[in-house]
């Protein structure tokens, strides 16, 4: 799946909108991995365990939203983004939308 921040695509064309996408991740931490993220705050620096949170649950919200995107017969993504929000403390949703479209090769 092609996927890119912008409105365009190099050297791709858009020939159909299929509209939005999104794919959406609700974790929430848990009291071993924050008891560990709590252990390495104290020694400061990247919070390694959180890090690799938020990298999982992004790359699961991207994923979501791709599926999203094949199922209604597209081949690329623009305008990708992604927003999260707290909606309990410690649990957090994670959202990757777009527009879903179908691109070919500029001539």
């Amino acid at each position: 799946m092609q996927n890119t921040t912008a409105f365009t695509l190099s050297g791709q064309r858009i020939t159909k909108e299929l509209g939005t996408v999104r794919g959406i991740v609700v974790r929430s931490r848990s009291i071993f991995g924050t008891f560990g993220a709590f252990i390495q705050t104290i020694f400061g620096g990247d919070i390694t365990l959180f890090t690799q949170l938020c990298e999982r649950t992004r790359q699961d919200a991207y994923e979501r939203m791709c599926a999203h995107a094949n199922a209604l017969g597209a081949n690329a993504v623009i305008g990708l983004r992604y927003d999260a929000t707290e909606i309990g403390q410690g649990v957090t949703e994670v959202i990757c939308y777009g527009t879903a479209v179908v691109v070919v090769p500029s001539e």
